[in-house]
């Protein structure tokens, strides 16, 4: 229950049309699309319209130590945007504009509420790119991308969003409002703070504004759709593509129990003896997409493939897309209650992966279905589970922590893109070592000493556990 006087002081920084404290309000803020999490009810929620504004509330939540949580759209996948602990949650949905797209110095300066598709089509109005594309692309915002350090097919040619950030300003988590890094393409002055906040999970302070880089938008591309009646032929075909020289713009798998799924939501027509299948895309000047999309052919061919389908035009290619982009709705509509895993291992390692995963999945007797961006390595692993079957449940939980295992055997890491949040927090020890972990958390209690900023995210339970997260266990 929200005191009355802080009721107040909220009510006096974003005005009472953009604070939020009855039940069924604060209950649409409880949850994000973490599967099968509880709700988390925060105490209140308030929709700044500025940085000043989001600074002077965590201002106040820092003298009150009251927990703290920015919320993007929701789309967060590892518990992250939940109010665990209660207090605060400050959403940045007012917070949607597009300051500027330069074309002349190839930037954009964007605030956090901005939705990734419309900052897509922004820029490519003018002839620009900007590359991060996560699944959620058409809801998520760019706050959430930067907080989670988004990815997505594109990510094997380009990289993930903290390669395209330049500079952000940021409210730390007491209150101050400062700008990190520069409007330049170099600037090694002092420690690169940009970087450290890109991936933070909301645990270092809250972005109000992004300076994005941005490239010349690709005139032409070309799409292939290749399928295998072999799982690890089609995984051993990703490293052949990149080994001959090729460096697509997405190079996306799908396992026979999806397209499986995907035959039984939305048919594209794959044969039903598919047991895997690539879409690979190529960009760049049309010469260079030509040369590149024949070679990728030939690869494919030399690898094993029983079927190609390459896009004559743009609405042929979005048709050869849907065996990929169908993959998460299909699955989510057939097994709603799923276990999705964002492994990622060297790509040399793949195959071995990919088929460990579903021995894994069959010795505990569940159902498995992989897919994701097979370019960079990184694996969404479904395991598909009866929320009414108990035992069901219990044998998930030990597949997972199995496939955590078998990827950092492979030198690989327990999340590529979706983050540690609490779904993660148990396995982060697995990855890193003690020492790193403390460090870390030194970093985190330097900058937030009250504890405040998303707390109980990220670190295990119980780890290097002090007066400030114990004053914010209820």
């Amino acid at each position: 229950m929200l005191k009355r006087r802080l009721r107040k002081a909220l009510a006096a920084i974003v005005g009472n049309e953009h604070l939020k404290t009855e039940p069924a309000e604060l209950a649409l803020y409880s949850y994000d699309a973490t599967p099968q999490a509880d709700p988390a009810m925060p105490d209140a929620v308030v929709l700044p319209g500025s940085a000043e504004e989001v600074a002077r509330l965590v201002e106040l939540a820092n003298e009150q130590k009251l927990p703290i949580v920015a919320r993007g759209a929701g789309t967060n996948l590892t518990g992250g945007a939940r109010a665990i602990r209660g207090g605060l949650v400050v959403s940045t949905q007012r917070m949607n504009k597009i300051l500027s797209v330069d074309e002349s110095v190839l930037q954009a300066v964007v605030q956090p509420g901005v939705v990734t598709r419309d900052l897509h089509r922004a820029v490519e109005e003018k002839n620009l790119f900007y590359p991060p594309d996560p699944q959620s692309h058409d809801t998520c915002t760019i706050g959430g991308n930067l907080a989670e350090n988004a990815g997505g097919p594109r990510a094997v040619k380009y990289g993930v969003t903290r390669h395209f950030v330049l500079a952000l300003q940021v409210v730390l988590p007491t209150g101050e409002l400062v700008r990190l890094g520069a409007r330049t393409i170099k600037s090694v002055a002092g420690y690169d703070m940009v970087s450290l906040l890109v991936g933070s999970e909301g645990t270092l302070g809250i972005i109000t504004e992004a300076t994005l880089r941005l490239i010349p938008l690709p005139r032409h591309r070309g799409t292939v759709l290749a399928v295998f009646s072999s799982l690890e032929t089609a995984a051993s075909s990703v490293g052949a593509i990149l080994q001959a020289g090729v460096l697509p713009s997405a190079l996306e798998f799908v396992d026979g129990p999806t397209i499986e799924c995907i035959q039984q939501h939305q048919p594209i027509g794959l044969p039903e003896d598919a047991r895997a299948a690539l879409v690979i895309e190529v960009d760049g000047a049309e010469s260079q997409v030509a040369h590149e999309t024949a070679r990728v052919i030939s690869v494919l061919e030399s690898s094993g493939a029983t079927e190609l389908r390459q896009a004559a035009d743009q609405k042929e290619a979005e048709v050869l897309w849907q065996a990929r982009k169908a993959a998460g709705p299909a699955l989510a509509s057939i097994a709603p209650h799923k276990f999705n895993e964002d492994i990622v291992v060297p790509i040399t390692k793949l195959p071995q992966a990919v088929s460990g995963i579903h021995e894994i999945a069959k010795k505990h007797g569940v159902a498995c279905a992989c897919f994701g961006h097979a370019g960079d390595g990184n694996i969404h692993a479904n395991f598909l589970v009866h929320p009414e079957d108990l035992r069901q449940a219990q044998e998930v939980h030990k597949a997972v922590e199995e496939t955590f295992q078998l990827v950092l055997s492979l030198g690989g890491s327990i999340t590529g893109e979706h983050g540690v949040g609490t779904t993660k927090q148990a396995f982060l020890g697995k990855e890193l070592s003690p020492t790193v972990m403390t460090v870390m958390r030194k970093i985190k209690d330097a900058l937030d000493p009250n504890g405040i900023m998303n707390p109980g995210k990220i670190f295990p339970t119980g780890f290097l556990i002090g007066p400030n997260d114990e004053a914010q266990i209820h």
